[in-house]
């Protein structure tokens, strides 16, 4: 069960990540810019987090790089929010 809603979260950052992508390109508006590169941040999170608990359980631990990735996914989008008001 783990597996179905690990992979799930991936996905689903994964598409929001697409769609944001998509509507920055269509609009060229920033703010949907800062906010595709955090759903990235947080999709490559996520995938690490499907390696660490059921690819590699034992062998790796990756926790401290799914930290990292999920706080450079929120800089980033903090960054674009401070960015956009001024």
């Amino acid at each position: 069960m783990a597996a179905v809603i690990y992979s799930l979260c991936a996905f689903t950052c994964l598409v929001a990540f697409v769609l944001l992508l998509r509507g920055w390109r269509a609009t060229r508006l920033r703010l949907l810019f800062w906010s595709a590169l955090c759903f990235a941040g947080l999709s490559i999170n996520n995938v690490l987090l499907v390696l660490d608990k059921l690819v590699f359980p034992t062998q790796v631990d990756l926790s401290t790089w799914r930290l990292v990735t999920a706080l450079i996914a929120v800089l980033l989008l903090l960054f674009g929010l401070v960015w956009e008001e001024e």
